[in-house]
């Protein structure tokens, strides 16, 4: 494969594994593959979904995109380091006003908590981003990892062979994320790690 393949598949993969997709993915995951998922028609579960996709998806990248348009910023441009808080204030802000909604409509507590689990990872990344650039689509995919054994021990599910995609995905995520020169392999290891412990934490005891 060329190089310019190769750039061009990491920044694919980026794209499709962005990290605002951590709610959603984690919301199917649990519909699909856990009992939890017959106890709710699939006409509540979509509404569940589609809100989780407005508020942690569409609305943030929206807003972003405008912000880096208005400063003529690339994508790789609006990943340096001292670039990235109004981002992360952006996407904080869109999590908790997902919350807010899904408990004023008080949607069972399950679900909120994976946004919660993503919030918590933004939160974390956002404090260590002042510091040092850690990979936020590496917390994210490590928080649907946690979540997913979280999960797993609070439903009595098996879930191997979906842990099992996430630790493929998860590496061909963070060998482009280096491939682009987003990040070093410290912060792709950390930021993976980071986001396990986040997502299991914030499923067992928030």
């Amino acid at each position: 494969m060329r190089e310019k393949d190769i750039i061009l598949t990491a920044k694919v993969i980026s794209i499709l594994f962005t990290p605002f997709y951590l709610p959603l993915v984690g919301l199917l995951a649990l519909f699909l593959f856990s009992y939890m998922g017959m106890l709710f028609p699939w006409s509540y579960k979509l509404i569940v979904l589609v809100l989780v996709y407005l508020f942690t998806i569409l609305l943030p990248t929206v807003t972003i995109r405008a912000y880096r348009r208005y400063h003529g910023w690339t994508l790789i441009e609006l990943g340096h380091r001292e670039r990235r808080m109004v981002p992360y204030i952006v996407s904080m802000v869109c999590y908790y006003s997902c919350i807010y909604v899904m408990q004023r409509l008080h949607m069972p507590h399950f679900m909120s908590s994976i946004v919660i689990a993503g919030l918590m990872v933004q939160i974390v990344c956002a404090l260590i981003n002042v510091w040092w650039k850690i990979s936020t689509h590496m917390a994210a995919i490590g928080g649907i990892s946690g979540a997913m054994l979280a999960f797993a021990e609070l439903f009595s599910f098996n879930p191997v062979w979906w842990l099992s995609l996430l630790l493929i995905l998860s590496g061909l995520l963070g060998s482009s994320r280096m491939i682009l020169r987003q990040h070093t392999l410290p912060q792709v290891v950390v930021g993976f790690l980071l986001g396990i412990v986040c997502g299991m934490f914030s499923i067992l005891f928030l």
